[in-house]
């Protein structure tokens, strides 16, 4: 790892640049998963009496304006050359932290479903902004040969803080918890950005010096980018387009998954501490696994483990659900095999993206990465699974319909592989 070189030389700035990009990602994930996918879901519920079809259109209206806000962003970011601009990034992400940390102390005390639409059209220009400008660091801050360690690193953070301590799911504990974090680290964030500001300082040259790193090689020139436009082609598409699958099966099952006591009680929702240690450990596992792999694979063997996994989880749920219903709160094997399968595809979402860039397109690859194959299918699945489950859906049909979309990409994955290719498409 370039990291271990940075420590024994002593060289302060890169190994702070780590930290920061770490620490940034892996709290904004950890957000992500809970307040915004868990939380609002029990704001408009419990908090506020509406309807499952009414916070089902809710997260489909976050859905869209959070891509749409992210696709401008990051082309404009483009256009206007910031995409390169370290400290300009610095900006945006504190700016978005800050109305973030702002939503998240008023959440709970959203009085009707009018107030938590217009928080809703806030929150998602906020996350459509941060999606760009905080994804676009990697090209600063990290060297393209530890972008696989590093997502690692994020992924088995924000999932350990999210299986072991985000015990309730109600708003108001999520809000309490988001904000013991969310309130140091934006005081941390605007010291950097106003000392780096002020040209006087250490932490000036510190940002200084890390922008320059994009004029390296080993920053600039993603792994899997052959052209040196980076112009997504159509190779590029086709695992935004995977990735697109693999958000929108694990959002459809997991939300009937966790609203369902019997598959959650021994598990994400126990209240004895080990089940969530357990499933805790076991993301940190498989992430770290999933970091070694994206290190030393190429990205198409990457696909076939992560759904392969995938198929194999959705049909152990279907399985148990069907013939086991009484013993599936007794076993953990099912979760953590959840927890690995979703520790993998997530390395591959904070390490993809930036490897089929240069600083000059990492904003735009990466909104249309995170933002289509992110956010819309995350929240699109989720106004889905809340739809199917008011209208009465089982959790048997439910489950078995999940498990076939895994089946069905797993097939397709494993067709395209199989189908001769005359010539290999160029990026």
């Amino acid at each position: 790892m370039d990291l271990i070189c940075y420590l024994r030389a002593r060289n302060w700035p890169a190994a702070a640049g780590y930290g920061l990009f770490i620490g940034m990602m892996a709290v904004g994930y950890f957000y992500n998963v809970t307040f915004i996918q868990l939380g609002l879901v029990d704001l408009g519920m419990r908090g506020l009496a509406m309807s499952r079809a009414a916070v089902a259109a809710h997260m489909a209206v976050l859905a869209l304006v959070t891509a749409v806000t992210a696709l401008i962003t990051g082309w404009g970011m483009q256009r206007s050359g910031w995409s390169t601009r370290l400290e300009r990034k610095l900006q945006l992400a504190l700016a978005v932290v800050v109305v973030q940390t702002g939503l998240t102390a008023v959440a709970p005390h959203i009085p009707h479903p009018t107030a938590l639409l217009g928080w809703i059209l806030i929150c998602s220009l906020a996350l459509g902004v941060g999606v760009p400008a905080t994804f676009s660091l990697t090209t600063d801050l990290i060297p393209v040969r530890d972008r696989g360690y590093v997502a690692a690193a994020i992924t088995a953070v924000a999932y350990f803080l999210a299986a072991v301590f985000a015990g309730s799911w109600q708003i108001e504990a999520l809000s309490r918890l988001l904000l013991r974090l969310m309130l140091p680290g934006t005081a941390v964030l605007a010291a950097i950005v106003l000392l780096a500001a002020s040209g006087r300082t250490f932490v000036a040259r510190w940002v200084w010096e890390l922008g320059q790193n994009q004029r390296e090689a080993r920053f600039s020139h993603g792994r899997f980018l052959r052209r040196a436009g980076g112009h997504p082609r159509r190779r590029y598409w086709g695992f935004v387009a995977l990735m697109f699958g693999i958000f929108f099966i694990d959002s459809l099952g997991f939300l009937r998954i966790i609203d369902t006591p019997i598959l959650v009680d021994g598990a994400w929702q126990a209240t004895a501490l080990t089940p969530r240690l357990t499933i805790g450990a076991a993301h940190v596992a498989a992430a770290l696994v999933a970091g070694v792999l994206y290190t030393h694979l190429n990205e198409r063997h990457l696909f076939f483990w992560v759904f392969g996994i995938f198929a194999l989880t959705h049909l152990t749920y279907t399985f148990r659900v069907w013939l086991l219903p009484e013993t599936t709160s007794l076993s953990l094997g099912a979760p953590t095999l959840y927890a690995t399968a979703v520790s993998l595809y997530t390395v591959l979402n904070f390490a993809l993206w930036a490897d089929f860039s240069t600083p000059q397109t990492i904003s735009r690859n990466t909104a249309v990465g995170v933002a289509l194959s992110g956010w819309a299918a995350t929240f699109i699945s989720t106004a889905l699974a809340i739809q199917w489950q008011s209208s009465g859906l089982a959790l048997e049909t439910h489950l078995r319909a999940v498990n076939a979309l895994a089946q069905v990409f797993l097939l397709l994955l494993l067709g395209a592989a199989l189908w001769p290719h005359p010539a290999k498409e160029r990026l």
